[in-house]
């Protein structure tokens, strides 16, 4: 009985696989939502993973032994898409969404000798909103890749803008807005019933985010130039 079963599952696994290589990468694909690209509007909802880090410039190098180190962390994106047809091989997407990350800073200064002087824990949620260009290449059967560029702005719910407490009292503040360019590419693949559409891009922060301390010679803050946000975002869309 057990060996019937499983005879029957690999037939219908071998099957599904055979169809799923037919319709996408066959020579003489069925061709899946073929008039889907020629609408106006449309929309979808994606899932995705994110590793963000502090792109940091110092005002001295001389001053300083080390780098403060950034750990990262992987976290987690969800938001929507709205998709609108400009000419046939571009669109216009506003993709707002929720992203959560995690970073760790170490700052080397020798002042700092206990953990909780050298470590800053940086928990950051994010509600993102990129306006992209999106430039598709003709499309193959099923398969469709394309480059998306734009820009995007960034509110910071766990900021600590507000806060009048700075590193003296272990509080690390950011600034709650940031301005964004985000660069990437991903592939459309269209199914019978929707479209997968895997993408992964960086982005790159544009103004200064941080906010410094009260003590213009703050170990923490008072050598540090700039610090801007970097990360790389996999999302993975379905329309």
């Amino acid at each position: 009985m057990k060996k019937t079963v499983i005879l029957i599952l690999l037939a219908l696994t071998t099957k599904g696989y055979s169809q799923f290589t037919k319709s996408m990468f066959s020579k003489d694909p069925i061709i899946n939502l073929e008039t889907w690209q020629k609408q106006r509007l449309y929309f979808g909802y994606y899932l995705g993973f994110n590793s963000y880090d502090f792109k940091i410039d110092y005002k001295s190098y001389e001053e300083i032994n080390q780098d403060i180190q950034v750990k990262k962390t992987t976290g987690f994106n969800v938001g929507v898409v709205a998709d609108l047809r400009l000419m046939e091989y571009i669109n216009l997407r506003f993709e707002p969404g929720l992203y959560y990350t995690k970073r760790d800073l170490y700052f080397p200064n020798p002042e700092l000798t206990s953990k909780t002087d050298y470590l800053r824990e940086v928990s950051s949620t994010y509600i993102n909103f990129p306006l992209l260009l999106k430039f598709s290449s003709l499309r193959t059967g099923n398969v469709r890749p394309y480059l998306l560029g734009g820009v995007s702005t960034t509110l910071n719910l766990s900021s600590n803008a507000k806060s009048i407490d700075d590193n003296l009292e272990q509080r690390f503040r950011v600034k709650a807005w940031t301005m964004n360019y985000e660069l990437g590419f991903g592939i459309d693949f269209f199914s019978e019933y929707f479209i997968f559409s895997p993408s992964i891009r960086g982005s790159f922060g544009i103004n200064d985010e941080l906010i410094r301390d009260k003590d213009p010679n703050s170990p923490w803050t008072g050598n540090i130039e700039s610090i801007k946000s970097r990360a790389i975002l996999i999302n993975f869309t379905f329309h």
